[in-house]
């Protein structure tokens, strides 16, 4: 168990400073804040710019006309991660990307599976037409992070991933010929930095934001920690002194920072990380698995739901097998309607006095710190609240 912190954390100068998106993440239903975020790890399209003259598409509309046009130039328009692999985590994914996006959403806000709704109905019938229309290689649906092949070599002119996937996506061939080939992740920065990869939010209805998942690197206090005030003087340590803000960050292999004043550095003036934060700005990101506590559950579900629609027979009705693998998490107990989203606590600036040293403090860093776990890709060791 964790401390409720919103008293203090609302009353710090940094408090405006920070991602309200980030801050939602550490947003208990309670509507309390229970953790710091410090860095955040979205979700974004990586996304091939030549293939695209006239920009990346906006709505699923203008998707499918372009993908007809790259079609007849045997290019598909994107490959993602459509398998069942690894328990599910495509849940997590492009199709978490796809739905939220849509204005869907995979609970209830109480804890409770809900799936069968028009608007998840609606991006499975999009991911559904892309398949049977063969504008997505098969790859996509084989698993093992084979989906991550086509766009390689620009024979997919698109991805949807986590933003980790910089590290694992290489080495690169540009429609233009130009190649990245250092075999580390410098390839897809190099690539990016060149302007032949770019970042970009995925499609969503006119009318509504992109989707995007959103995980959090946090700072929270133990229930019954012996040391408040040294946890509180250590955050805002973290938080207040600009190395030490980038240097966790960077350090942790975190992703790109929660504090905006941070992205003045020069650590994170990188194309790279100034379009991730565009991204994130003109994106709906929230954490994919919301009030679902049995998430390692809900998400096979989920997948192997949106995979025998999508892929494996893509004339079953819709609403019947969401039913399904909503009926089959709840065990009967029937959803209410989907939360209305809720914003953090607007901020009143305070003085924290020092304290001694920190006892039962945590903070979480990523655990595949060298990258020797592919099949974790862009796992990163987080408190998930």
């Amino acid at each position: 168990a964790v401390q409720d912190i919103t008293d203090w954390l609302t009353a710090q100068d940094w408090y405006a400073d920070m991602d309200p998106q980030a801050l939602e993440a550490c947003t208990g239903p309670d509507g309390g804040l229970y953790c710091v975020p410090i860095a955040e790890q979205p979700f974004v399209t990586f996304v091939w710019k030549d293939h695209f003259p006239n920009g990346y598409p906006i709505t699923p509309e203008e998707f499918l006309a372009e993908a007809e046009r790259l079609d007849a130039e045997g290019i598909d328009i994107m490959t993602y991660f459509g398998s069942t692999d690894f328990d599910g985590d495509g849940a997590e994914r492009a199709v978490w990307t796809t739905i939220s996006g849509f204005g869907g959403t995979y609970d209830d806000g109480q804890g409770n599976m809900l799936i069968n709704t028009p608007e998840n109905i609606a991006a499975i019938e999009f991911l559904r037409e892309l398949a049977v229309k063969e504008y997505v290689p098969e790859v996509t649906f084989a698993g093992g992070f084979q989906e991550e092949e086509p766009f390689k070599d620009a024979s997919a002119a698109s991805i949807p991933t986590g933003i980790f996937g910089y590290r694992y996506i290489r080495p690169l061939t540009a429609p233009n010929g130009n190649t990245y080939t250092t075999e580390t992740e410098q390839d897809m920065l190099d690539a990016i930095e060149a302007g032949d990869v770019i970042l970009a939010p995925f499609v969503a209805p006119e009318g509504k934001k992109p989707g995007c998942g959103l995980q959090v690197s946090v700072l929270y206090i133990p229930t019954g920690a012996d040391s408040v005030d040294a946890a509180y003087d250590y955050i805002t340590w973290l938080m207040t002194e600009p190395e030490q803000n980038v240097d966790w960050v960077t350090r942790a292999g975190s992703g790109i920072p929660a504090l905006g004043s941070t992205y003045n550095r020069p650590e994170f003036s990188s194309n790279f990380h100034q379009q991730a934060k565009d991204v994130v700005n003109a994106s709906a990101c929230r954490p994919v698995f919301g009030s679902l506590d049995r998430w390692d559950e809900a998400k096979p579900l989920i997948m192997n739901a949106v995979y025998k629609l999508v892929k494996e027979d893509p004339t079953a009705d819709i609403a019947t097998v969401l039913q399904a693998a909503q009926d089959e998490y709840n065990g009967g107990v029937q959803p209410a309607a989907p939360p209305e989203p809720t914003e953090a606590p607007a901020a009143e600036a305070t003085a924290v006095e020092p304290a001694a040293e920190v006892l039962d403090f945590v903070s979480w860093y990523q655990y595949d710190q060298e990258n020797e776990d592919p099949a974790n890709d862009e796992a990163v060791g987080n408190a998930y609240l």
